[in-house]
């Protein structure tokens, strides 16, 4: 399983990087391989302010429908046009071009309560 080094994970199986004032929010390599061929993802999310550990999309893959929790609470403001128009960039490429939301961090502490790729690598053994 590819678990970058330069990213934070959540124990739901999203990972993190923050550019900026904004962190950008998708699933890992593990969940994307757990799912299997991802058809379809929704983010009815964008424009709202949610929390950390809060739903703010579903990701649908052939036999099932999974729920994305935001790791760092804060404003979606994007959804990836580029995942919107073919959602097997999840399964492509999680880390790159198969980022999910945009989110502007509210508490950018939050960024240090997430687990390191080495914890993560622990987590899904």
């Amino acid at each position: 399983m590819n678990v970058p080094s330069n990213l934070k994970y959540s124990n739901d199986h999203e990972w993190c990087r923050i550019e900026g004032g904004f962190a950008y929010v998708g699933i890992t390599d593990f969940a994307q391989s757990q799912l299997g061929d991802i058809v379809f993802i929704d983010v009815p999310t964008v424009g709202e302010t949610l929390a950390a550990g809060d739903v703010f999309g579903t990701i649908e893959a052939v036999k099932t429908v999974s729920d994305a929790f935001l790791p760092m609470g804060g404003e979606i403001v994007e959804m990836n046009e580029a995942v919107d128009a073919d959602s097997s960039l999840v399964n492509k490429d999680p880390y790159g071009e198969g980022w999910l939301v945009k989110v502007k961090i509210a508490e950018p502490s939050e960024y240090d309560a997430l687990l390191t790729a080495e914890q993560y690598a622990e987590l899904i053994g």
